[in-house]
């Protein structure tokens, strides 16, 4: 078993980080807000009061963190992890940020003696609570092999997609798909409520036919109850959505629906609400097609 240090113990690396105490890996976690390790101790692992207490030693440094500058920021530096990690030590990065500067980081991790994995997820909060995730990894194919352990411990769909780099650029298309899929699911309940059916059995249908999706397994009933509790805030999809229009540009791909669902996405956040779940595009269709404000 691993040594593991783990930075970031928000929504989705609280319960990743208890998932490998619970597989029977050393854990060490660190958040930069206090108060965040309750799940990763009560599994057995231990909290750590700085960034150097959680990394020094270990085998293994674990990333999820929001964006591309937090992942920066913990790795550059005097203080950071690319000085603080022994020689040889494996990063894995879970967060989602911008390919291009994953391919960057995994050069400069080289330079510092460093391997390094950008292994981003999908499933959400349940999917990590229950450790089903989906996960796409780029970099080494040696030193993906190397940590089988690590992603069995918190995803069920592991797979290795190319050197690094890719898989950040497959998450962003992962992106860009639930992006779409939850519009198109508000849409099309707006529609069936204006048009009086039975909201519970006409999703039941749907999800039993070609339109069904894990979107609409997981979200669909969240989205008729309009319980927006965040599973994925709005603001990590507008940052999610950022990152593929401009790994889009950088490769010459025109992707029109993109760019119109990351603008839905973005005006949600500019009106202030951000802070929930992605499945409150709902509130915007309901905005547009003559109801109330977005909730």
């Amino acid at each position: 078993m691993a040594r593991i240090g783990f930075v970031g113990l928000g929504i989705m690396g609280a319960p990743m980080s208890a998932n490998l105490a619970k597989a029977g890996h050393q854990v060490t976690g660190y958040n930069r807000t206090p108060g965040k390790a309750g799940p990763l101790v009560s599994a057995g692992g231990r909290s750590a009061e700085s960034l150097a207490a959680a990394v020094t030693d270990a085998d293994v440094i674990a990333l999820m963190l929001p964006d591309s500058s937090d992942v920066e920021a913990v790795l550059r530096g005097p203080s950071g992890v690319f000085d603080l990690a022994a020689e040889g030590s494996l990063l894995i990065d879970f967060s989602s940020i911008n390919p291009g500067v994953a391919r960057q980081l995994a050069v400069e991790a080289r330079e510092h003696g460093l391997r390094m994995l950008d292994a981003p997820v999908s499933g959400g909060e349940m999917g990590a609570v229950e450790g089903v995730l989906s996960i796409m990894v780029g970099g080494d194919i040696k030193d993906f092999e190397s940590a089988e352990s690590i992603f069995s411990a918190v995803g069920k769909t592991v797979v290795f997609v190319g050197p690094s780099g890719s898989g950040q650029t497959v998450k962003v298309a992962n992106q860009l798909i639930v992006a779409g899929a939850i519009e198109l699911l508000a849409e099309a309940i707006v529609f069936l409520e204006a048009s009086g059916a039975d909201m519970p059995s006409a999703l039941r249908v749907l999800g039993g036919g070609l339109a069904g999706s894990t979107v609409l397994d997981r979200k669909g009933a969240a989205m008729l109850a309009r319980d927006y509790a965040p599973g994925f805030r709005l603001e990590l999809h507008d940052k999610d959505l950022n990152n593929f229009m401009e790994a889009a540009q950088d490769v010459g791909v025109v992707a029109p629906l993109g760019a119109l669902v990351s603008q839905l996405v973005r005006s949600l956040k500019a009106r202030g609400l951000g802070h929930l779940d992605h499945s409150a595009l709902l509130s915007l269709v309901e905005l547009l097609s003559g109801g109330e404000k977005p909730a």
